[in-house]
């Protein structure tokens, strides 16, 4: 009985020690099952505030708005990012006013906004960026990308697309590459335009090409069709025909229009334009474009950001209709707006993995002034986790839609690169791509990054070109217009070797053998060539030829045509054709075509000189005859016979040297008396 008792205690300690290991587990299971409910919670009202400053009636702005709406959407629906905040973006309309882009970044500024996505042009961005360097909030732009927006003027401006250095870079890559020299650019009056045509014209320079023209036009959309024809006429009355346009959707379109008008999109002119075009073609389908400017853009070059194929990009183009409601079609920026999301999600969960919060400071320099209690500007608060969330933005090493994002040293995105379009009356097609790798090729640049770079000019390569006016035949790319300058050809005015050049009778025409040359030079070209000779010297002595290549170089004359000797100090100032004149004394004689026969021998003398030579073998005949015929046999005999022997004796002493001594040296004697 003991026994049964002990045996049951000790089965009722067993049973109350199951049930409580098993309470404790359930205990357990339930709170790691409700942790992280429990730790979303605590920060489920937690947001986090950035901006967004666009012209949403523009193309970029349709676009970005969409695309940055899906992109906080799927923040938002991954707790792994912001541990469970919420990403509140907030989009204000510019309305293409610089006044209300800045009054929309006060107000971000005023609720403590950790980050601004904008503005969406550079002029807002420079004056923005001041703000953000007081404020210590980055800005964040894919299509302010003005090459002068250093990091070390806006630190808190980070440029996620590639800048207009980079681009301008292609567009005179691709000029070089099909040898053109002279360019003229049509841009928008402010300052990503106008800063990036500085930048192509120093990029042209380095491949010794030349900006011959920039013809500025008012800031978009306020330019106006007399604007832009005003312009135009001046540039169809130039000698260079590559333009390139460096502009924004509205004005360019209408630039082309214009063109089309005044038939400057006929064969012999090249446009290039910039990325602008590219973004306005994948946003707009074919039959949505106006008639005339499908009709007036076919056989224009352009750019557009290159972005590589991969399942994620191919996944959001999938998507994109269904988020736009067929709308509006995507382009490369699209695409950069929804990957600047993610940089901030990335960079903002990294702040967080530091153990940092967000919090604002009031600004010390404010702080007593006047202003801060009249303008409200009490309300402007520096976040002090900016340089943080900035440095970590800089860090980031990530692939997006747009493929592997992450800044180099100069916060320029790595390997940026271009697709170059050309634009057909079907749409358009790519001949090639232009990366900062490996210049223009053929092959898409992600695998020209796997091999050693090669920007050797032989590896340059670009697919065939459909021009203007439909021709696949490369236009020369510059022209002499009926209405263009004439150029001053210098002349000198010499007294002297007037067969060379001379003033004709006193008048302003010039005659001579060195315009004769020109002349013939001038014949040789395919093309108009307008002139006028300019005569240098009074007439009355030969002019100075240091002081007449000397006006070269001081823009009088833009050639000079003469007997001008080629001496170095002359060729270091100028530059001059190949010699046609050998230097030293030379015999100009005329030459005549004479028929070969069998009396060619006698041309080397005339009639009268053979006539003098035969007189003079005669003479010297006779004189051995009187030395000779009384001691010597052979020159003896009937008169027929001494006669044949002087004629004889005459012309073999022209070819045949005598044996016997004596003889010889009288013969010699003769010859010497003869001469005499």
């Amino acid at each position: 009985m003991q026994q049964q008792l002990v045996y049951h205690d000790h089965h009722g300690f067993r049973f109350w020690m199951n049930l409580l290991s098993l309470c404790l587990c359930l205990c357990l299971c339930l709170a790691l099952h409700r942790a992280p409910g429990e730790g979303a919670s605590r920060h489920d009202n937690v947001v986090v505030n950035v901006g967004a400053i666009f012209t949403l009636k523009t193309i970029n702005g349709k676009v970005s708005k969409i695309a940055i709406e899906a992109a906080q959407k799927d923040v938002n629906s991954d707790p792994r990012i912001l541990g469970g905040r919420k990403l509140s973006i907030t989009i204000h309309d510019s309305n293409f006013s610089g006044f209300l882009g800045f009054i929309g970044a006060l107000r971000f500024l005023m609720t403590d906004t950790v980050a601004i996505i904008g503005p969406q042009n550079s002029v807002m961005a420079h004056v923005l960026s001041h703000l953000a360097n007081e404020l210590q909030v980055p800005l964040l732009s894919f299509t302010a990308l003005d090459p002068t927006l250093t990091p070390l003027q806006c630190p808190y401006f980070v440029q996620t697309a590639p800048s207009d250095l980079f681009q301008m870079t292609a567009v005179a890559d691709v000029i070089s590459y099909f040898g053109w020299r002279q360019v003229i650019a049509v841009y928008s009056d402010d300052d990503q335009s106008r800063n990036g045509v500085a930048v192509l014209g120093d990029k042209l320079a380095l491949r010794r090409c030349q900006l011959s023209y920039k013809a500025a036009l008012p800031p978009d959309p306020t330019a106006t069709a007399g604007h832009v024809t005003d312009q135009l006429l001046k540039i169809r009355s130039m000698e260079a025909r590559i333009i390139v346009v460096h502009t924004y959707a509205i004005t360019g379109a209408l630039v082309f229009d214009m063109a089309q008008k005044l038939g400057m999109m006929s064969k012999g002119y090249v446009w290039i334009a910039t990325a602008w075009l590219s973004t306005v073609l994948d946003s707009t389908s074919p039959s949505s474009l106006p008639l005339n400017t499908s009709n007036s853009i076919q056989g224009v070059l352009t750019l557009r950001p290159h972005t590589p194929q991969s399942r994620k990009k191919q996944a959001f183009i999938s998507r994109w209709n269904h988020i736009s409601n067929g709308s509006i079609g995507l382009n490369p920026y699209g695409l950069y707006a929804y990957d600047s999301v993610w940089m901030i999600a990335h960079a903002l969960k990294l702040f967080f993995d530091q153990n940092q919060t967000i919090s604002f400071s009031n600004n010390t320099n404010l702080s007593g002034t006047r202003e801060e209690t009249t303008l409200n500007l009490g309300a402007l608060h520096v976040f002090d986790g900016g340089k943080q969330l900035l440095d970590n933005i800089l860090r980031i090493n990530m692939t997006g839609l747009t493929g592997p994002i992450q800044f180099v040293s100069d916060r320029s995105p790595l390997h940026p690169s271009y697709d170059i379009l050309n634009v057909l009356a079907t749409g358009y097609r790519r001949i090639g791509y232009w990366s900062n790798y490996s210049g223009l090729s053929v092959i898409s640049p992600e695998k020209l990054h796997t091999k050693p770079a090669n920007r050797s000019i032989s590896n340059q390569r670009l697919h065939r070109v459909i021009w203007p006016g439909n021709t696949t035949e490369k236009p020369r790319g510059w022209v002499f217009p009926n209405n263009g300058r004439q150029l001053r050809i210098g002349v000198p005015n010499r007294v002297s070797y007037g067969d060379m050049v001379s003033q004709t009778n006193g008048t302003t025409a010039v005659q001579g053998y060195c315009i004769d040359i020109f002349l013939a030079a001038i014949k040789l070209l395919p093309y108009a060539f307008q002139y006028k000779f300019v005569l240098f010297g009074d007439g009355h002595k030969n002019p100075s030829y240091y002081d007449l290549v000397n006006m070269i170089t001081s823009d009088s004359f833009d050639a000079v045509v003469g007997d001008i000797a080629i001496v170095t100090s002359r060729t270091k100032i100028v530059d001059f054709t190949q010699p046609f004149i050998e230097s030293g004394l030379v015999v100009v004689a005329p030459v005549k075509k004479l028929k070969t026969s069998a009396w060619a021998f006698l041309r080397p003398f005339t009639p009268q000189m053979w006539g003098v030579t035969a007189l003079f073998l005669l003479l010297v005949g006779i004189v051995v005859w009187i030395l000779e015929h009384r001691t010597n046999d052979e020159f003896r005999g009937p008169p027929k016979k001494q006669m044949v022997t002087i004629l004889w004796f005459s012309f073999s002493t022209m070819f045949f040297a005598h044996n016997f001594s004596l003889f010889q040296e009288k013969t010699q004697l003769v010859h010497l008396v003869v001469l005499c």
